[in-house]
């Protein structure tokens, strides 16, 4: 028995919540999965999951038995990246993680120009609006819009994006500029389910936080759908400031409400904490971190103008 793969195949099966999803990351079938987990068993002549119809649970000894895994795996990465040379300079693969518009507008970008300056670093850039877990999706960097929970993951702040509301000049022409939250339920509104829920915005109305009621005659799942939608005249949307910036450049969509947008989020890199990074980590961080904040401070300053 392959000893460090059956350790391997035990902890995604915790991680994952069930022997199939273990088997479905691993690319393994579930009757190897298990039978991997049952020959551990045999090997260690101790019981180290209760398994059921529902749940997985760990014994004691496979409470203790996984801790003690996780340790001597990361110990065996580490000694593996070492010698790969890791630690000595930057080359190797990193998977990046950005949500679609802010990726393809200003992660990608820089990731060019970084190729450029290493040549020996390889990327993987996953644009997606889900939020990854970079563990089990095997990411190295993710960049986050919004507020971070507690986590065991390291954060680097990069900046911050406002929340605003937009429309057409024709649709305001035809229909009114709101001058006041409350305004909305006179318009017609294009709701990004991803930013917001379907019937309500938030904005801060004499300093506190407000949910205002909305009338969504259309929702829809991406921010360039929202977005093409304001500009063909349909309603008023509520976007990320960085989803717009060419379209009020071009005079197609115009802020409105900015006095009473919420409080802008915040814009920030997470990585997991795993002792000294990889020189290939380090370098992208070091890379695009400086450059990101650069591109959010021209881009508030722009709508600001």
């Amino acid at each position: 028995m392959n000893r460090l793969e059956a350790m391997g195949v035990l902890l995604a099966v915790i991680d994952c919540g069930s022997l199939s999803a273990a088997g479905r990351k691993l690319g393994m079938p579930l009757a190897t999965v298990s039978r991997k987990v049952s020959d551990l068993e045999a090997e260690l002549k101790t019981r180290l999951l209760i398994r059921s119809t529902r749940q997985l649970t760990l014994t004691d000894a496979g409470r203790d038995y996984v801790a003690a895994c996780r340790r001597i795996l990361d110990d065996v990465n580490e000694a593996e990246r070492a010698a790969a040379g890791e630690y000595t300079a930057p080359r190797g693969d990193l998977v990046v993680s950005a949500p679609v518009v802010f990726g393809r507008l200003h992660v990608l970008p820089i990731l060019i120009e970084f190729l450029r300056t290493y040549p020996e670093v390889n990327v993987r850039l996953v644009l997606g609006d889900r939020i990854v877990n970079l563990l089990e999706d095997h990411v190295d960097l993710a960049l986050r819009i919004g507020s971070l929970p507690d986590s065991g993951l390291v954060a680097t702040q990069l900046g911050s994006i406002r929340r605003v509301v937009c429309a057409s000049p024709g649709y305001l022409s035809m229909n009114g500029v709101p001058t006041k939250p409350s305004n909305l339920a006179d318009h017609q509104c294009i709701s990004f389910e991803v930013l917001a829920t379907a019937n309500t915005w938030q904005f801060h109305v004499e300093g506190a936080d407000s949910v205002v009621a909305i009338h969504a005659r259309l929702i829809v799942s991406t921010a360039e759908a929202a977005i093409d939608a304001a500009i063909a005249g349909v309603g008023v949307t509520c976007v990320l400031s960085y989803q717009i910036e060419s379209a009020l450049r071009a005079g197609a969509l115009r802020l409105l409400l900015e006095s009473f947008e919420p409080p802008p989020l915040p814009v920030s890199f997470l990585y997991l904490s795993q002792g000294r990074l990889p020189l290939k980590l380090r370098a992208l961080l070091d890379f695009t971190a400086p450059r990101l904040r650069i591109r959010l401070q021209q881009a508030q300053a722009a709508l600001d103008y």
